[in-house]
């Protein structure tokens, strides 16, 4: 799917942080540390390339509980994500696509930009599906137009708030770590 064509999710969230874009690019784009500020990933490892580096994949390791979007059959518990590092620019952008089951990008991707704001820097941290993935797929199968709209939209607030939570976390999380070390 185009940029032009309206994506079936798109969120995104900012928050200013008194940290360098370069110092808040080293904390996000370390996906084995998501498990600090995700709501739903507890972290994982990279499974190939350089950790970081455009290409590489990273295995997450996740859990959502029983009362996400609770009438919708979303995966539940423990699960297991493969993602594939899109954009990785040094204090500026850092994005990944996730996988379907059969190891392809899919259109959906997450990601982070960050600008210097003054003393601080704005970290925006967006996500986009353009088109159904695998996952949708099989959650609205058996769902009728209705029942889809329903879903969409509650997904769709489920993500922002996820967007929003991990943003603040992140920012506690950066900002603690350079009162520890004087930065």
């Amino acid at each position: 799917m185009s940029d032009t064509q309206t994506p079936l999710f798109r969120s995104r969230a900012q928050i200013h942080v008194s940290a360098a874009p370069a110092e808040v690019y080293a904390v996000v784009s370390d996906l084995a540390r998501s498990g600090e500020w995700s709501p739903e990933c507890l972290g994982g490892e990279w499974t190939t390339g350089t950790p970081g580096a455009v290409g590489s994949v990273f295995r997450g390791e996740n859990e959502r509980s029983e009362d996400v979007v609770s009438w919708a059959p979303v995966v539940r518990g423990k699960w297991t994500t493969y993602a594939e590092v899109v954009a990785a620019e040094r204090g500026r952008t850092f994005q990944w696509a996730m996988h379907n089951s059969s190891g392809e990008k899919q259109d959906s991707v997450w990601g982070f930009s960050m600008e210097p704001d003054g003393k601080e820097s704005l970290l925006v941290h967006h996500f986009r599906m353009g088109s159904a993935t695998e996952g949708i797929r099989g959650i609205t199968a058996e769902m009728d137009e209705e029942q889809k709209q329903q879903f969409f939209a509650e997904w769709g607030e489920k993500v922002a708030g996820d967007l929003a939570a991990t943003l603040e976390r992140i920012k506690v999380v950066i900002e603690t770590e350079l009162r520890a070390t004087g930065s």
